[in-house]
């Protein structure tokens, strides 16, 4: 039985539960081996435009499990210390890929999301949390570091380095609506509905171009790390000019005159190469 479910809602949106509710999604090794695959495989998934991120059960990751981590594969001739090291890049890989593939990634918090958890709904590209939903720093709390997995790096960006000392610093739990007035989510929903919410968010956002979610996902992460507006803007203005290559903006402009919803193909933009009178 795996430890990850990727379930199809419709053509172009994937859903990935962390799937071991027993023990309220905590990664272990094999868990985090089977998520960075299960994302990879949907990230080369030509069709899938929108990724969603959740927990079976009433949790959705309750960091990593203390009982029961597991060995990374084929460890055959190597130290302790090189394990040790394979091991920790096993956890943070998932944040790097979560970057990477092409689909934003609506993280769907539907309970508590703890050390490596809250790691996870860090690197996805938007937040939405339940009532039950709580946040915590649990490597301080367990005698390591609560920067894990990218954490402070990523959550400083987010909701500034007060709050992000605040929970990082404490091991403090942070309920559903703290994490909303923080800006570590953008929307709480009632319990049990949270799901429906991202779906709900999914379905609006594939009626957009598939190019521009996947530039405008790229842009955002680019931006993290570019230090000034004039380069931000450089950046931007190349990307938009992409973008304008496509017959996109004309669809949406004839769309738009019939009150109708555009269809985006990212097909080429032909007019602005026919010359005139041709």
């Amino acid at each position: 039985m795996g430890l990850v479910d990727v379930e199809s809602h419709g053509e172009h949106v994937r859903i990935v539960r962390l799937d071991r509710p027993e023990r309220l999604n905590a990664l272990s090794i094999d868990l985090a081996v089977e998520l960075d695959s299960a994302l990879a495989s949907v990230g080369a998934d030509n069709s899938a435009r929108v990724v969603i991120l959740t927990g079976t059960g009433r949790a959705f990751c309750s960091g990593l499990d203390l009982k029961d981590y597991g060995v990374i594969p084929n460890i055959d001739g190597l130290t302790v210390h090189r394990i040790a090291s394979r091991s920790m890049r096993t956890y943070s890989q998932i944040t790097r890929r979560l970057r990477s593939i092409p689909q934003p990634v609506i993280a769907a918090v539907n309970g508590p999301a703890y050390g490596g958890g809250m790691c996870l709904a860090l690197g996805a590209d938007l937040r939405i949390a339940d009532e039950t939903a709580s946040f915590n720093a649990t490597g301080i709390v367990n005698g390591l570091t609560s920067a894990e997995m990218g954490a402070g790096w990523l959550l400083p960006r987010l909701i500034g380095a007060a709050n992000a000392n605040d929970i990082l610093l404490t091991g403090r739990r942070v309920d559903a609506a703290e994490a909303q007035r923080m800006g570590l989510v953008s929307r709480v929903v009632p319990a049990g509905t949270v799901l429906d919410e991202a779906l709900e968010m999914a379905a609006d956002m594939v009626r957009y171009s598939h190019h521009g979610l996947e530039a405008t996902k790229q842009a955002l992460w680019v931006e993290l790390e570019i230090n000034s507006l004039d380069a931000a803007i450089e950046f931007e203005d190349r990307n938009q000019l992409m973008a304008g290559f496509t017959d996109n903006l004309p669809t949406a402009i004839r769309a738009f005159d019939r009150d109708e919803q555009p269809v985006y193909l990212d097909e080429p933009r032909r007019d602005l190469f026919e010359q005139p009178g041709g």
